[in-house]
């Protein structure tokens, strides 16, 4: 479980621990409450449950090498080479030794997004795991999952199981949710499968730290073991992943906050048809228009910029989408495609929503006068290029580590022999059974991460692999992992 500290009041730190969910579909619900009307939240819980599974997650017991630093190198030498288990050293007083790390379990939620077994869940949620189990609500019934692609910055992550007629949940548009509006948080918190709370959006577009933007914010009860977890409105539709909460305690005090389901539509779409989530800049830095008058009212300035509201720019990025269009230092932006924006975390929102390429119509006001220009959006290195990423599945091998005798036998100390070759990209670039990569891209392969991860960062498509055949004789393959 993910947990991150912040400095909410002066003196108190508050934990924020992390949660999620996820969905996928539309259908037709039942109607809406009328104003001033009870609200009847069982159709919303029966809808939605049967779309809620329990994932659980392990991970296994590695060896590992550490660094540590020995004050007494110096002094002391260990005249019988390390036979006491201090480790391998150097001149500098530092010192390898191996450790085993302990086997790991830990249990989360997630939503069935599509009939043929995608599910939405939290990056946390599967971050390094080694299996992943999926149980379904309605009839228990298991299954092991994979992992098509996770992004860290939204916190999340797309997973699939080998299963079809599944319940799929409805999705709703997030943009259309209203602060007061009656929701549901369905999901597996401590233990407790098949839970279901009740509250209501309390606020909308809350910037938190340097990942999440523009989260939904609600006082349903969200605690550990909600991750992946979906929340729902009262037609059971999904609005928002269960992301987080603000406690003391690390049990829920009435601030849970969930990612839109706009953001998570975006980050399912680019990993399905590119592997990799499609980051748009504007290539600007800045904040609230209110927060930079507070500033500057501090240090004894009068500011007036003509409003309140909006995105104060305090820098333009060099050679990006807002300078090409002309954006200055002072500008201030209040609207994006004729959408308002009132504070930074409502631009990220619509930003987490576009892909670099993309063209947008920016509204702001330069010494209090109206303007408008047309941005075309870049990515990080500046470019509109959009950037992919290839499954490790696109290779049609399974590996794994080499064994102590191979270790052994062919003098080496690490490597991942292919087991089996069904196809795909290795298959076509000749590399065969028994062959043992240990260098990818100039990188080491040690196990089934490092090669899951240099397939990930693979620059132009391309991996260049060198290892062993099983006779010992060193060779190397170009495995190109898309097609031209």
């Amino acid at each position: 479980m993910k947990k991150i500290v912040k400095n909410l009041l002066p003196a108190v730190y508050l934990v924020v621990i992390a949660f999620s969910a996820a969905s996928c579909n539309k259908t037709q619900a039942a109607p809406a409450a009328a104003p001033g009307q009870p609200v009847d939240l069982t159709y919303a819980a029966e809808k939605s449950l049967p779309s809620v599974v329990y994932i659980k997650s392990v991970i296994n017991s590695k060896t590992q090498t550490v660094e540590y630093s020995d004050p007494f190198e110096d002094f002391f030498s260990d005249p019988f080479g390390g036979f006491f288990g201090r480790g391998q050293g150097n001149n500098n007083g530092t010192r390898k030794r191996q450790v085993q790390t302990p086997k790991r379990a830990a249990a989360g939620s997630g939503v069935i997004i599509s009939a043929d077994g995608y599910i939405v869940t939290n990056n946390h949620v599967v971050d390094g795991a080694d299996e992943l189990t999926v149980t379904l609500n309605e009839n228990s019934k298991e299954y092991s999952a994979r992992i098509i692609g996770a992004d860290k910055t939204t916190d999340l992550a797309l997973i699939k199981i080998d299963a079809k007629n599944l319940p799929a949940i409805v999705i709703a548009n997030s943009d259309n949710v209203k602060i007061g509006e009656w929701v549901l948080a369905v999901g597996n918190p401590l233990g407790l499968n098949n839970t279901v709370t009740a509250g209501i959006v309390s606020a909308k577009a809350r910037q938190m730290g340097e990942g999440v933007a523009s989260m939904i914010q609600t006082d349903a009860a969200i605690n550990q073991g909600n991750s992946g977890g979906a929340l729902v409105n009262t037609r059971g539709e999904l609005i928002g992943i269960n992301a987080m909460i603000y406690s003391q305690t690390g049990s829920n005090i009435g601030y849970g906050f969930a990612i839109p389901t706009a953001i998570m539509n975006k980050v399912v779409e680019d990993i399905k048809k590119y592997g990799a989530v499609q980051r748009a800049m504007i290539g600007i830095k800045g904040s609230d228009v209110s927060n930079y008058v507070d500033v500057e009212k501090e240090k004894g300035n009068e500011i007036d910029l003509g409003t309140m509201e909006g995105i104060y720019i305090a820098e333009v990025v060099e050679d990006g989408a807002a300078a090409a269009a002309g954006l200055q230092k002072g500008d201030v932006i209040t609207a994006i495609d004729g959408q308002k924006v009132k504070k930074f975390g409502e631009l990220q929102g619509i930003m987490a929503q576009k892909r670099p390429g993309d063209k947008v119509t920016v509204s702001y006001l330069r010494n209090k006068k109206e303007k408008t220009a047309t941005l075309t959006l870049k990515n990080e290195q500046g470019t509109t290029k959009v950037v992919k990423n290839a499954d490790v599945d696109i290779l049609g091998i399974d590996v794994r580590p080499v064994t102590d005798s191979q270790k052994k036998q062919l003098e080496i100390s690490y490597g991942l022999e292919v087991l089996k070759v069904s196809g795909g990209k290795m298959k076509e670039a000749g590399v065969p059974k028994g062959f043992i990569i240990q260098v990818v891209n100039d990188q080491p392969m040690r196990s089934f991460d490092d090669l899951q991860q240099a397939v990930k960062d693979a620059k132009d498509q391309m991996l260049v692999i060198k290892g062993l055949f099983p006779t010992g004789k060193r060779g190397g393959f170009v495995v190109y992992l898309q097609n031209e």
